[in-house]
């Protein structure tokens, strides 16, 4: 046996550094490769192991080792092996022609990369000038499991390499019958990287499921995954449904400058005119803007696609901007309108009701805003413009009231005040209608309200455990309310309220085998002035008024400044729970609210009005690991009946994802009575095929609002459904509708665009 090392005569120093950094390059730089790295975070890359050469030491080991001086050839037989810069090339053969300055290698070339990355080839060969070579029988194991094969690997120069007959699948492949297709593959005569355009051109490309073909493509192209911004196509989004037909959308990325960018996304339609939708984000020294618009020229339409009413403009805009000022200070704005109420559903439009502004938006409303803020370590100032557009059935936009302003703000001081946290809050808002809710020849309701308060609250433990917290609050209004309904003469209220009171808890924690068991009685008294709840004044800010778990023990429950719990009160529960070592747990909390008076101010629906409030229960279990049970119930003060109740489930194994949701509220904040369930999941039933479902019931009103069921198969890198969907809904023009919908998700590739 020869061996090769620091000490080894300079050719062979010469051909083994080539030889290494050479094919290793060649390894490095196939376009599918470079696709493959991209699709792991930096983070995932485990660091080169250390073979104590450094960056410029090299090692060559070969059963035999040749130099023909004559030729001025050198040649390393059997059992080959290079090592140089972390990277790793064994062969059988290879051969270093130092007159032309050729490397190449043979017998079964392997080549593992720093990163892990391992390489094969029947042979490769590659030039002096490291920039051209060729790899024959070439195929690949990458990063994110990722596999590549072709006939032919070619690196033509420093920027552009080539695949020839090539096929890419992250999927496994079968061990014990190689013949078997994997889950999903591309296949292409060609597939070129040119890093100097950052760009990837495929050539007669076709995408197979199972070793079927789905789609085709003759010429296509996609930005480098190693570029950070690049222009080109991005994957379509295709959908078919009984409104708009087969729907095709193609969205096109253009990088216009360093800091800004445009997708323009064409939305084809057969049975509708088309739709454009554009979404432009541009980057400023300060902070950032995003700005969607869309845009068509079309009729109305109905739930069975019938085209109705004239043609006419139909867009939408969804924007939102932030940006910093100074170190403390913040602007922002968001605008979202839209031509019609249901134009996102009609169009498929996705992420809607998302938070742009610092106002979170409701489910089937846009909301406009300016807004301004500033925040330090102790404080907190924020003032805000709102207008909502509501695209809801019931909504009327002239009902809906202009916030303008809005503001708020809160200081601490920095050392305790009386041996406890004194916190400092202030609040405005200034609300106007164009017409009353109640009556259309009426104007609406405009109102204005300042609020002052100052909250301060302590906290000591005592030798035996118990915990006591005195707090006192002091809240000064004002309202200014005119155009009242009726002719009402307008008016000025003002009122002052406060609470002063202690919670009390003292938890008992027992360890018992492998679960700790831990019991806590909790109490609160607040005394305070009785209610002042003026029927002059609007309730704006406390209509979702709810009494559950999550206000037991406070003080004032009401959610807003509008209604205010006042009167000599005691909030009393107790909190049992078990805690297992494996993560199991289950708890449970009862409680309810004693008053000394009847209060007519609160609102009858959350049980509080009565001196012995409703009873509030709420528990939580895990019964075993994936699986989560919940149930919160408020129970009639008398009878015990339940008046609302709240249950559900999740679940999330290796085979089954999914929830399960119940309500039933005797009076919701609409003053009916609700019952319903909804449910969502999916389920592996055999292998890697199961199915998938969901539904909303209307027990109420004995109506299903949706229903999906489907077939679904999914491994480690594909992810498909069928699923039939019904819609039992009427929305102005649409109508209840029946569609088949196609889920397809490859890894690697993301979202490819069929979900709805």
């Amino acid at each position: 046996m020869s061996k090769a090392s620091r000490s080894a005569p300079s050719r062979a120093r010469l051909f083994a550094g080539v030889a290494a950094v050479t094919l290793g390059a060649l390894a490095a730089h196939p376009a599918l490769a470079q696709e493959a790295m991209a699709t792991a975070p930096a983070s995932a890359k485990p660091p080169p192991a250390d073979d104590g050469l450094g960056q410029r030491g090299f090692y060559l080991e070969a059963d035999l080792l040749i130099q023909d001086d004559k030729a001025k050839v050198v040649t390393a037989r059997g059992n080959v092996e290079v090592r140089y810069r972390g990277r790793t090339l064994r062969a059988g053969e290879l051969v270093y022609d130092q007159a032309s300055g050729v490397v190449s290698a043979k017998d079964k070339v392997v080549i593992v990369d720093p990163s892990g990355a391992t390489t094969f080839a029947d042979a490769v060969v590659l030039d002096d000038e490291l920039t051209a070579g060729i790899a024959k029988g070439f195929s690949a194991r990458l990063e994110g499991n990722v596999k590549i094969a072709a006939d032919t690997a070619v690196r033509r120069s420093d920027t552009v390499q080539e695949l020839n007959k090539a096929i890419y699948t992250p999927c496994e492949i079968c061990a014990e019958d190689k013949t078997r297709p994997p889950s999903w593959s591309i296949k292409a005569d060609k597939v070129v990287e040119d890093k100097s355009r950052q760009l990837i051109y495929y050539r007669n490309a076709t995408i197979e499921l199972f070793g079927v073909p789905v789609f085709f493509a003759p010429v296509f192209w996609q930005a480098d995954p190693s570029a950070e911004r690049k222009s080109g196509l991005l994957p379509p989004k295709i959908q078919g449904s009984k409104r708009r037909g087969l729907s095709y959308e193609q969205p096109y990325y253009q990088v216009i400058s360093p800091s800004e960018d445009l997708t323009i996304s064409p939305q084809i339609n057969t049975k509708v005119n088309p739709f454009l939708n554009l979404d432009w984000r541009k980057r400023f020294y300060s902070g950032t803007v995003e700005a969607r618009f869309g845009y068509t020229y079309e009729k109305d339409l109905t739930g069975d696609g019938d085209r109705i009413g004239d043609l006419t403009s139909r867009s939408y805009i969804l924007a939102d901007g932030r940006f910093d000022i100074d170190k403390n200070w913040k602007w922002g704005f968001s605008a979202e309108r839209a031509s019609e109420d249901l134009i996102f559903q009609k169009y498929d439009i996705d992420d809607v009701y998302t938070q742009r502004g610092l106002v979170a938006s409701d489910d089937k409303r846009l909301t406009s805003q300016l807004y301004a803020t500033r925040q330090d370590n102790r404080s907190w100032f924020s003032v805000d413009m709102i207008s909502i557009q509501g695209l809801r059935p019931s909504d009327i936009d002239r009902t809906i009231p202009t916030i303008a302003p809005l503001i708020e703000g809160r200081w601490e001081p920095d050392s305790p005040v009386l041996g406890g946290r004194l916190r400092l809050q202030g609040s405005a808002v200034a609300l106007t209608r164009d017409q009353s809710q109640f009556l259309a020849s009426d104007p609406g309701i405009d109102s204005r309200r300042a609020s002052g308060l100052a909250d301060w609250r302590g906290s000591f433990t005592t030798s035996y455990g118990l915990r006591v917290s005195p707090f006192a609050q002091v809240r000064a209004d004002a309202y200014s309310i005119s155009d009242r309904p009726g002719g009402l003469s307008d008016a000025s209220v003002t009122r002052v309220v406060g609470v002063a009171g202690l919670d009390f808890s003292m938890p008992f924690i027992r360890r018992d085998g492998d679960r700790t068991i831990v019991l806590e009685p909790l109490a609160q008294i607040a005394l305070s002035p009785d209610t002042d709840n003026d029927p002059r004044i609007p309730n704006e800010d406390s209509i979702v008024f709810e009494f559950d778990e999550t206000n037991l023990l406070r003080a004032d429950k009401s959610p807003g400044f509008d209604i205010y719990e006042g009167g000599q009160r005691v909030n009393l529960g107790g909190r049992a729970s078990v805690i297992f070592d494996d993560g199991r747990s289950a708890s449970l909390l009862v409680g309810r609210s004693y008053r000394s008076e009847f209060d007519p101010g609160l609102p009858a629906r959350t049980g509080l009005q009565t001196t012995s409030s409703d009873w509030i229960v709420a528990g939580e279990v895990t019964p075993i690991l994936g699986v989560s049970l919940f149930s919160r119930a408020r129970l009639d003060s008398d009878t015990l009946n339940v008046r609302r109740l709240e249950a559900g489930a999740d679940v999330l194994t290796d085979r089954a994802w999914g929830y399960v949701r119940y309500l039933r509220d005797n009076q919701d904040i609409s003053g009916v009575q609700r019952e319903d369930v909804d449910f969502s999941g999916q389920v592996l039933v055999s292998g890697n095929f199961g199915v998938t479902f969901g539904g909303i019931r209307d027990i109420e009103n004995d109506v299903w609002r949706r229903q999906e069921f489907g077939v679904m198969y999914k491994d480690d890198c594909l992810d498909m459904a069928v699923v039939w969907v019904h819609e039992e809904t009427f929305n102005r023009t649409l109508g209840p509708s029946d569609s088949v919908v196609i889920r397809l998700k490859l890894a690697t590739l993301g979202d490819k665009g069929y979900s709805r």
